[in-house]
């Protein structure tokens, strides 16, 4: 005989029971069960419809129901209790929910420690109360204008491992239906959902790849601080349904929605994915992946960072678009954040000076705000580095005093860390710690270009050309359209004008120019290249065209802001004739 295949899924459990059943029964059994039914007709039945609840079973005293999303299973939850503490008759509810893996029966009817545990804390709740799961708790916490107790951790009746309890606070409910029926609010900073991938095989055993897929993606982009990202157990609530992504964006509260879909043929897979504005319905990025068949969990990271890198940054440029039509009386922190990226992006004297305004201003609004004070420390180490400072040391006493502060608040955010390694190893130059920093920075988050940009820069700064070139080619890897890319290219160039491969130095530089025509460092860089090559005019018109962008450049000058600048560079730059 064929073994039937079990079917399992994801779903949050409202268990609710009427106290003192038993005793109501024995003292007018007929009324009390009329009641019961009443109660079923017009306030369960009701409520599990409001909120797309289904109804498992009911029993003789209570009723089983099972929802897509914990925040509707709250809600209804509340709604119950809500209306029964307003009237005036004789039941009240006790009422359990939890969050769990269950097994579905041919009859639809479910099974598993998911259920289990939801009847089991609803026989523990207080009479009129709601006692949830932890699983619920950390998927609704924040979400909800509404208090929690912590009731600490359950031994419940045949559960091996304890279970953590969380009640609504007493009195809680009542004030706030009107407010916990609502979608939850944007938060602050980007939002996404990662929604469950379509798996177009026709082969239901390459569902596992497809889930698989997207826990990658969700644990990559939850790398991001900067980024509110919905957890899978909320994202998985809609597997299997046909999605509004406006209605999904919505319920989740949140601004973008990543959506895909798997399809395996022939030893190969393709993924499909795109990223769409809940809020508008437009399409941001799309694209397609489509690798061999071979390793699966190397497969998934590969595919999974191809997603991200992509996604990312697309994100990140449409909050700066954002930000910069938003009209100046309703700019937050975070707006004026965004600002100052989009002006630090653009990489000339002007524009880093506009960034470090933009950023103090963050800081003002926000004085916690550490991406901020990290992003203006940046911004005056670029100033030293690139020559634009009118007071050099004036510009590094800034740098370190914002980039201690930026620790001071976050010392655990990748690109705040990143970003003060940098500062540091452009205006103190103890390479061990920078190194250091570089490194942790990586290890937090593999999957961002800021990280490993930044690192390579550590590196060229700290004599290491060969690793930093490494650092680089990632970070490219990371975000091949970022706006900043001419930095990573102008990082691989001077690295290997350093290792006396000016041929490959010209073209990386190169590629700097055409992603930003008057960036001076390129310039600067491929005066010395060609100048070690012995192509004179070429040198002469490269070194014109940094003195055309910087008049007052001169090699000294030079020296004295980047101390640990290449013998190769320098002795290419007085080749070039660039002035002393």
């Amino acid at each position: 005989m064929t073994e039937q295949r079990v079917q399992r899924r994801l779903a949050a459990i409202l268990a609710a029971d009427v106290v003192g059943y038993s005793a109501l029964m024995q003292r007018a059994e007929e009324a009390t069960y009329a009641e019961f039914e009443r109660l079923k007709r017009e306030l369960i039945e009701p409520s599990l419809s409001r909120h797309d609840g289904r109804l498992i079973k009911t029993t003789g005293d209570g009723a089983l129901a099972e929802f897509a999303s914990p925040l509707a299973a709250v809600r209804c939850a509340t709604e119950m209790q809500d209306h029964l503490a307003e009237g005036s008759g004789p039941f009240k509810l006790r009422i359990g929910l939890n969050l769990g893996d269950v097994i579905v029966g041919q009859d639809g009817d479910l099974y598993g420690d998911g259920i289990n545990i939801a009847v089991r804390l609803e026989g523990i709740a207080d009479p009129g109360g709601i006692l949830m799961s932890e699983k619920v708790y950390s998927e609704v916490e924040g979400k909800l204008d509404v208090g929690f107790e912590d009731r600490g951790e359950q031994q419940l009746k045949n559960i091996a491992k304890p279970v953590r309890a969380y009640a609504v606070r007493a009195g809680a409910s009542s004030a706030l239906t009107e407010r916990l029926s609502a979608a939850p609010p944007l938060p602050a900073k980007p939002s996404i959902a990662v929604l469950p991938f379509e798996n177009m095989s026709g082969d239901p055993e390459q569902e596992y790849f497809a889930d698989g897929m997207v826990e990658e993606i969700t644990t990559a982009l939850s790398r991001f601080k900067w980024l509110f990202v919905i957890a899978r157990n909320s994202s998985f609530t809609y597997k299997g349904k046909a999605v509004n992504v406006k209605q999904v964006g919505h319920e989740l509260g949140v601004r973008y929605i990543l959506e895909g879909s798997v399809r395996k043929a022939a030893g190969k897979v393709r993924i499909a994915g795109q990223l769409i504005d809940a809020i508008t319905g437009t399409h941001i990025w799309a694209d397609r992946f489509e690798r061999d068949l071979t390793d699966i969990f190397a497969l998934q990271d590969d595919v999974a960072l191809a997603v991200v890198s992509a996604v990312q940054p697309k994100m990140l440029q449409t909050e700066i678009a954002t930000a910069a039509r938003r009209r100046p009386e309703n700019l937050t922190a975070y707006d004026f954040f965004l600002r100052s990226m989009q002006q630090y992006y653009l990489t000339t004297r002007e524009s880093l000076a506009e960034a470090i305004k933009l950023a103090h201003r963050a800081l003002e609004l926000d004085p916690r705000f550490s991406s901020a004070a990290a992003l203006a420390g940046d911004c005056h180490a670029s100033n030293v580095a690139l020559g634009y400072a009118n007071n050099p040391e004036f510009d590094a006493k800034e740098a370190i005093r914002l980039a201690r502060l930026a620790l001071s608040l976050d010392d655990g955010d990748p690109d705040t860390l990143s970003r003060v390694a940098v500062v540091s190893a452009c205006v103190v130059g103890d390479s061990e710690a920078e190194i250091e920093m570089a490194d942790r920075a990586v290890a937090l988050n593999p999957n961002s270009w800021r990280t490993w940009n930044n690192r390579g820069w550590v590196y060229t700064m700290a004599g290491l050309p060969e690793e930093a070139i490494r650092s680089f080619e990632r970070a490219i890897r990371m975000s091949p359209l970022d706006p900043l890319l001419h930095m990573t290219f102008l990082g691989i160039g001077d690295a290997l004008v350093g290792l006396r491969r000016f041929d490959e130095a010209i073209i990386v530089l190169k590629k700097a120019l055409r992603q930003n025509p008057s960036f001076m460092p390129a310039c600067r860089g491929l005066a010395s290249a060609f100048a070690h090559l012995g192509r004179d005019a070429e040198a002469h018109a490269a070194a014109a065209r940094v003195l055309e962008i910087d008049p007052t450049f001169t090699i000294s000058g030079h020296i004295a802001r980047v101390p640990k600048s290449a013998k190769m560079f320098i002795e290419g730059l007085r080749k070039a004739g660039l002035p002393e």
